[in-house]
């Protein structure tokens, strides 16, 4: 089954030597499911076809807002729209989750809580899972026909599912605590409270619950349904 990975967002520079770009992140999770890969900057401005080119589709983070005036929104906008018309499965991570939601009719904006970020503890049915997490826009209204099937205590709607078509998530399970270092380092300083990158940085070493969720990631793309 071949993915397709749509980039929203680029790496810090500082960190794209240890880390790669964001695509690499989900090769990453998703290896030993039986996927092959492509993706597309759509960032800057390079797109697929259409929902043909591949057989499911991902939708990465940026640190972009999906509301934001950017020449590549609504063209990628109407490639969600096509996607799930097309019923070919898509995920969305972060702003991949903001911008589908978006694309449907919900509504993102800044949280008014501030920023979450950091090793985050969300409720996906009877399970509790631990991901990191790193952004501030936030889904805020759910589009008409999606189910909130995962919440946490700053993220009411931190998992949507659209039933047979898509399911997104606001946390990152691409991202491990080296890569939030990272990114405290290079992208939190000076924009980000500084008790709430001391908190990160506390909870860091605590185990991640990332390859349960790149677990229903893959069922997903090859049922439609989550595990």
């Amino acid at each position: 089954m071949k993915i397709g990975i749509l980039q929203t967002g680029l790496a810090p520079d500082e960190l794209k030597g240890s880390f790669g770009e964001y695509p690499g992140f989900f090769e990453r999770l998703l290896a030993g499911h039986g996927f092959t890969f492509q993706s597309w900057s759509v960032v800057e401005n390079d797109f697929p076809d259409g929902p043909e080119d591949a057989d499911g589709w991902l939708i990465t983070g940026s640190k972009h807002g999906a509301y934001e005036d950017h020449p590549w929104i609504p063209p990628l906008e109407q490639l969600i729209r096509d996607i799930i018309a097309a019923d070919r499965p898509l995920i969305g991570v972060c702003f991949g989750h903001q911008i589908i939601a978006q694309a449907m009719g919900g509504k993102v904006t800044k949280y008014d809580g501030g920023w979450v970020i950091g090793q985050q503890d969300y409720v996906f049915g009877t399970e509790t899972l631990t991901i990191n997490a790193w952004h501030q826009d936030q889904v805020i209204e759910a589009p008409k026909g999606a189910e909130v099937v995962a919440h946490g205590s700053h993220c009411a709607n931190a998992a949507l599912l659209y039933p047979g078509k898509a399911f997104t998530v606001q946390p990152h399970p691409e991202y491990n605590d080296d890569f939030i270092k990272g990114l405290i380092t290079y992208r939190g300083k000076g924009l980000v409270p500084e008790e709430l990158l001391q908190d990160a940085t506390a909870k860091m070493g605590n185990p991640l619950d990332n390859a349960r969720l790149a677990d229903q990631f893959a069922h997903f793309f090859r049922e439609g349904t989550l595990s």
